[in-house]
């Protein structure tokens, strides 16, 4: 079990890392409607909905950075396509706010910012989620922005001491993380091994070499090699099947000839995670919260937790604990996707005595 001291020892290390955050950047716009105010449009009769708040934050990969600067990192930088658009301003804007270095954001005429609109109804001071509208690009990412990513990439990554992949977009080669960038970055796993670089991708996890890996168990069963058992159980009962498909995860890297292999981590929501490397398949079990629990954005407060935990000098069980911690602070605050901050991850380690 981690101590206090020792936690608080890395935590103080973190304000001195720098780490780039590469991926697919995202607006979060919610408009809060008041079903009380609707009118009939005239030209059609629909009720026009009016809406009286709105909220803008970065999402994907920008709620990463939000949990990095929460975090106390640093120096946090992005590499990703925004629009030359109005979501792409607000975007900008809510990452410079957090002093987010933008030299590797590019602006592209050629894009749409992706953006989740995300109605919400306020009713007696309480608001609820609506049918999301998704703004995404359903074209392929033209060459010329591909190469100017990777460009980026190999400038700004030898002076990182961590590297974050997220890989959001579901349909492939249309966000930034493409086939070719991809190689890119596995590429740079593999000259630079000592360089922390985790990759999370909803789709394709499995697709990326010389990096850690780190993923739900839905996402791991589909990437693992043998998936013979199509078992789609949740929860403490189906552990030992994430564990078999992180390990044929991981032992993958043989096959392929890789020589040496990156760690697994695998996110178990309540239960904790899983952390699998050359010495196994550790459990390190979740922290209980009581009470409402909103689980929006857990999984990158994880992600945050451990990169600035390992480049910050944390063993992988340590580093696993951290994300642990900030997911358990995370998930209490409700309504919103949530940040902790290392003040909170001290209480939450305290808290289990």
């Amino acid at each position: 079990m981690m101590t206090p001291h020792r936690l608080e020892n890395l935590l103080s290390r973190f304000a001195g890392l720098s780490v780039l955050v590469v991926g697919d950047f995202f607006l979060d716009k919610y408009l809060v409607i008041d079903p009380d105010l609707d009118e009939p449009s005239l030209e059609t009769g629909l009720h026009a909905h009016q809406i009286v708040d709105r909220r803008c934050m970065p999402g994907a990969a920008g709620t990463v950075t939000s949990n990095l600067h929460a975090l106390g990192v640093g120096n946090i930088h992005a590499l990703g396509v925004t629009g030359d658009d109005g979501e792409g301003y607000e975007l900008r804007q809510g990452l410079a706010a957090m002093d987010v270095r933008l030299e590797g954001l590019i602006v592209s005429p050629e894009r749409f910012t992706p953006t989740y609109i995300k109605p919400m109804y306020r009713e007696q001071g309480v608001e609820r989620e609506s049918n999301r509208i998704d703004l995404q690009n359903r074209t392929s990412t033209p060459g010329a922005l591909e190469d100017r990513i990777i460009e980026n990439l190999r400038d700004m990554a030898p002076v990182m001491d961590g590297l974050v992949v997220l890989d959001q977009v579901g349909q492939r080669n249309t966000g930034v993380v493409t086939d070719r960038v991809r190689e890119a970055i596995c590429d740079l796993g593999r000259t630079q091994p000592e360089k922390v670089i985790l990759a999370d991708s909803r789709e394709r996890i499995g697709e990326f070499r010389h990096v850690i890996r780190k993923g739900n168990r839905s996402e791991i069963h589909r990437a693992a090699p043998d998936r013979s058992d199509r078992s789609e159980r949740t929860g403490r009962t189906d552990r030992s099947h994430a564990a078999g498909w992180g390990q044929a995860l991981f032992e993958r890297g043989l096959d392929a000839g890789e020589g040496t292999y990156r760690p697994v981590f695998v996110t178990l929501g309540e239960d904790g995670l899983l952390v699998i490397d050359d010495d196994g398949c550790r459990h390190l079990p979740g922290i209980t919260v009581p009470g409402s629990v909103d689980t929006v954005g857990a999984g990158d407060s994880v992600t945050a937790g451990i990169v600035s935990a390992l480049a910050a000098g944390a063993t992988l069980d340590e580093a696993g604990l951290v994300g642990n911690l900030a997911a358990s602070v995370t998930v209490r605050q409700l309504g919103v996707t949530g940040t902790a901050s290392p003040g909170q991850l001290l209480e939450a380690l305290k808290a289990l005595g």
